[in-house]
This record gives C-alpha cells, structure tokens and sequence, in this order.
C-alpha cells in the first residue's frame, strides 16, 4: 500500500509524520501550481468547488509517481465535501486510474467505521496507533505555532524575503525529515531562524483575521498567497482555522466527549442559531470573537459557489455593521485573477490602516 493524499495546507506535514512513525510509504503530492488547478478544471463538472478540482489534480499526480491508495477525512451534513471522497473516485475511474480510496468520516457518522479504516491505515497497531496519532497532532500544534511566530514576524522585519526563504527552505527540508521527532525539530530550529531576524519590537502594526472557508483558508495556492501578501503590506493576519484546529474539533474533542467549536457556535448564535452545513457558525462566531478582540479588519475567504460561506457571506455586513469592523470578501476560482486580487488586498490595507490613525 502506497498512500497518498491532498494538499490542504500543512496538513501533509502532519499526516507524514502519522504514517511515517507507523512504518508506512506515503506519496505526498508534488506543491499544487496551475498545471495541478488545470488537471482538475478538465476533468471535474464546471460547477464544483476550487478545492475539489485542486484534489483531484492532487492525486492525480501522485498516482503517477506510484501511489494506489488515497486517504481523505469526509464529512456529513448539507455540505458538499461530503461527495469529494465518492465523486473523485469515480472520475478517476474514467480518467483510467484504479485506485483504493479510504474516507475517514467524522467520528458522529459511526465510531465503528471510524476505527475500521484506521486499522486498516496501522495495520492493526491498536495501542501504538493512538500514540502516534498524538504525536501527529502535537506536530499540529508545532505547526500553528511556526505559523503564528511567521504572522508576528514578517510585518516587523525589513528582511521579509529572508522570512521567505526560511519558510521556502522548511517547506524543502520537511519533504525528507522522517517521523515526528524530525519533523518537530525542524519546526523547532525554523521558529528559532525567523526569530534570529532583527524584528522592531515596538511597531504596532494593524492586526486582520482571516475567515472563511477552512481549505481557501488554509491553502496558499488557493487563496494566492493572502497571509504573505498581507504580511509583507505591514499586517498581521491570523488565520481562523488551521489543521491543528480541526483535528482538535474533529478528532480529539469528539475522543474526549468534548464539545467542538462551543466558542464561536456561541458567539454565532444571535446571527444563526442553527447548524447549516460547512463551517458556516464557525466563521461567523470567528468574525465576532475578532471584532472583541479589537482586531482592526477581516478577510473572508470561499470558493465560488460554496453554500455554506455564501450564507456567511449575507450575513457579515450585519456583523460588520454591529462591531464597526470592515471586512473584505474575497471569491476564488480558476478564473481569479492576480492582479486585481493584489490591488484588492492593498486598497483594503490602506483603508484599514488609515481607519485605525484616525482613530488612535
């Protein structure tokens, strides 16, 4: 078995890790550019989402570098992310690629299919498997950890293409470390590289919160870059959802009868007090812990078409209008174009920027 399975953010690093300390092959997919966006716009119906067709385009890649086997989290609910796992699978099949595709559905969908498929991915390591995925979560919180020394980073260094290629060099080294150990290490020696920059400690800069969609979130290639962009602007952006935090919500929480997400469900309420699909609560709760928090402007992130978000979407300027907090709503597709993608994000900068003198 030679597994593989999609870019989402840094969840690779996390799932390597898991497979690497049970001793199994994965096959990550090659960094996503526009020949991978175009594998999947060729084969995938016109209408899906961005990030089913950056998947397929995924696997497609790895399945010619050898894997047989993907693995993807499913889901349940009005959300279509629920249908990637099925519908990719079937398109492979006409596409000529016969492949095994295991879907780890949420715990609520049934816990004893859950454990099947993880004995199917340890090889029956029972006692060993909940171990390393531990470790492969605390790899997680590693993650968000690096991310968040980044955010402070870039905006109070002048060297930020040094910031890059310190990130562009982790990103490299990350391909060939092997287990969690490594990999934790090599987060580690990062975060200490970025704080070894000269870093003007009393700059204040202004702070964006970056919601949405958790894969346009999350995904660099699908969002353009936003959090550099934005960082290398003189903002520091901080991204709502992350790996770490789904696992925590998805996965560990669920194991420990825990409540996912009470905070922003919470918060969301008086603006949607029903469960609608996708992460539709969580964005909405997330707007307003920003706006309490006294972050000076927000970013929400979708792909075209993604109904949970475009319910957020309807409802934000009320959230905008009742803490005084600008957000700027940014829709991505394959047809999404760079150049007016950057003029939005510096307009929106400036806007936030001089908002925020005005009133110190």
């Amino acid at each position: 078995m030679r597994l593989t399975y999609p870019h989402m953010g840094e969840a690779y690093i996390a799932v390597k890790a898991l497979f690497d300390d049970l001793g199994i092959e994965s096959i990550i997919p090659p960094y996503s550019t526009e020949n991978t966006l175009r594998i999947g716009v060729k084969e995938c119906p016109e209408g899906i989402c961005l990030p089913f067709k950056i998947m397929l385009g995924n696997y497609v890649k790895s399945i010619e570098d050898g894997a047989d086997t993907i693995v993807i989290t499913g889901s349940c609910g009005p959300c279509r992310f629920g249908y990637y796992g099925p519908l990719q699978k079937l398109i492979l099949e006409d596409m000529g690629y016969n492949v095994d595709m295991i879907i780890l559905d949420p715990l609520k969908e049934g816990i004893g299919k859950f454990i099947n498929n993880i004995r199917r991915l340890s090889n029956g390591a029972g006692f060993k498997a909940y171990k390393v995925f531990m470790d492969a979560y605390r790899v997680c919180e590693k993650i968000d950890e690096l991310n968040q020394v980044q955010y402070f980073v870039r905006p109070r260094t002048k060297d930020k293409a040094r910031v890059n290629s310190i990130m562009h060099e982790f990103k490299s080294k990350v391909l060939s470390a092997k287990g969690s150990k490594e990999i934790s290490d090599l987060i580690d020696t990062t975060k200490n590289q970025l704080l070894a920059l000269d870093i003007d400690m009393d700059m204040n800069p202004i702070k964006i919160g970056i919601i949405g969609e958790i894969y346009t979130i999350i995904d660099p290639f699908s969002n353009l870059n936003a959090e550099e962009r934005l960082g290398d602007m003189g903002a520091e952006v901080h991204r709502s959802m992350t790996v770490k935090d789904w696992a925590e919500n998805n996965l560990v929480k669920p194991l420990r009868r825990q409540k996912p997400y009470e905070l922003e469900i919470k918060l969301s309420k008086p603006y949607l007090p029903v469960l609608i699909g996708g992460h539709t609560q969580q964005c909405l709760g997330h707007a307003v812990n920003y706006a309490l928090s006294g972050y000076d402007g927000l970013v929400q992130i979708y792909p075209m078409g993604c109904m949970p978000e475009i319910v957020s979407r309807s409802i934000l300027p009320q959230i905008e209008k009742d803490y005084d907090i600008p957000i700027l709503y940014l829709i991505v597709d394959e047809q999404t174009g760079e150049a007016g993608y950057q003029t939005r994000l510096e307009a929106f900068y400036d806007y936030v920027q001089t908002r925020k003198k005005k009133r110190s």
